[in-house]
């Protein structure tokens, strides 16, 4: 179900609501008044995996590699004292 976000006039207050897209709530989830209003939110998007053929495991593994070197990267140059 889609969550959706609104904020009531009386109360002041924002809250978020799991409801189906037909569905509309028109009273507060905290205070019980009717004033409330749907608010419009940052929608969420998400993207294909392009890498369908590897597994889950792998490509975290390939993620914490590639962090290992870059954290080797950033104690070299700490202690070295070249900071950009």
């Amino acid at each position: 179900m889609p969550r959706y976000r609104y904020g009531c006039d009386s109360c002041e207050e924002e809250f978020t609501a799991f409801h189906s897209i037909s569905d509309t709530l028109s009273v507060c989830q905290l205070c019980g008044e009717e004033n409330i209003k749907k608010m419009i939110g940052k929608p969420v998007i998400i993207k294909k995996n392009q890498e369908v053929s590897r597994t889950t495991g792998e490509l975290t593994k390939d993620y914490i590699e590639a962090n290992r070197e870059l954290l080797k990267e950033m104690k070299e140059e700490a202690k070295n004292g070249h900071y950009d």
